[in-house]
Formats: C-alpha cells, sequence, structure tokens
C-alpha cells in the first residue's frame, strides 16, 4: 500500500489487487492512455481528464501534475517509508551532512570547489583518481563549503575527511 497527498491536503491510501487500482479501498475503473511520454488522457465516470507530469522527482517521490490546466502537488509514501515513520525514524534522511570523506584510497587530481562555495545536489566537488579511473566526487546535497583539506595531487585513505560544509 502507498499513501498519497495532494496538494498537502488530501491523503489516499492507494493499492493495486488483482490488476485492480484501488483507492481507499474503493475500485477506480478508469481508462487511462499514455500519449506521450509525459501526458495521459483519462476517462473516469463519463468525464475526460488530460493530465501532464510537470515535474517529477523519484528520490524525493514527489510530482507537480497538470491535470485540465490545474496544478496538483503529489507526495508519495511507499511501504518502507510508512514502516519508517511508524517506528520514529522518517527524520533520518532529514539529517545534515557535515562532511565527505573519500570513498576509496586514491590521489586527488583536480579540486572543483572552493571554501565558501555554495555547492547544489550533484554539484562537482572534486576528482579522484583510483586504480587508473576518474572519479568525480559529487555533492551528497545543497551544502555550503566550510573547508578543503586537499589538494591537487594528494593521496588520500578510504574514510578520510577530505571536505567539510557549514
Amino acid at each position: 500500500m502507498n499513501r498519497v497527498n495532494v496538494n498537502g491536503q488530501f491523503d489516499y491510501a492507494v493499492k493495486q489487487h488483482n490488476n485492480e487500482l484501488l483507492v481507499n479501498d474503493e475500485a477506480v475503473n478508469a481508462d487511462i492512455k499514455q500519449v506521450n511520454a509525459h501526458n495521459w488522457h483519462v476517462i473516469n465516470q463519463l468525464k475526460s481528464y488530460n493530465a501532464e507530469v510537470v515535474s517529477f522527482d523519484s528520490v524525493l517521490k514527489t510530482a507537480t501534475i497538470k491535470v485540465n490546466n490545474n496544478l496538483y502537488h503529489v507526495t508519495a509514501k511507499d511501504q518502507y517509508d510508512l514502516l519508517l515513520e511508524k517506528m520514529g525514524l522518517s527524520n533520518i534522511a532529514n539529517t545534515k551532512i557535515s562532511e565527505v570523506k573519500a570513498p576509496m584510497p586514491g590521489m586527488v587530481l583536480k579540486v572543483l570547489a572552493a571554501e565558501g562555495d555554495k555547492i547544489p545536489k550533484g554539484g562537482n566537488l572534486f576528482i579522484l583518481e583510483a586504480m587508473k579511473m576518474e572519479n568525480i566526487i559529487k555533492s551528497p546535497d545543497d551544502v555550503v563549503v566550510k573547508s578543503i583539506k586537499i589538494k591537487p595531487g594528494d593521496k588520500v585513505e578510504k574514510g578520510q575527511v577530505l571536505v567539510q560544509f557549514s
């Protein structure tokens, strides 16, 4: 079962059972056809809907969907999210990242960030050569660089702190 929230106001229990879509334990018998990569046409209870996925984040399980020119912000929680929430562990993902450690031993080829830089999630921090391969190490979150503990040519060990964030 999944929990889906729309616009921060409406909660729905959604599950699939025997090839049937159930919303709040009621079967939904809609005719759904994908038009292209981001657009669908839906007919439900003799009403026609044009749906477009405006944005989608699979990591955060969020989407913005336009249905007949109305925008809906949707968040979903799967069975694992619900279990973590029930166990009181749902805020673990919100812990602040304070540093990046070397994922493997290697040599620093190039430092791409500087102290004080604001780096977005997925932004490049440095290039680490390991086993004759160049690895671009990226930021795990939106961060501000507090200090850089490395320079090009440095040899690093696995687990060594390389960059700290404020």
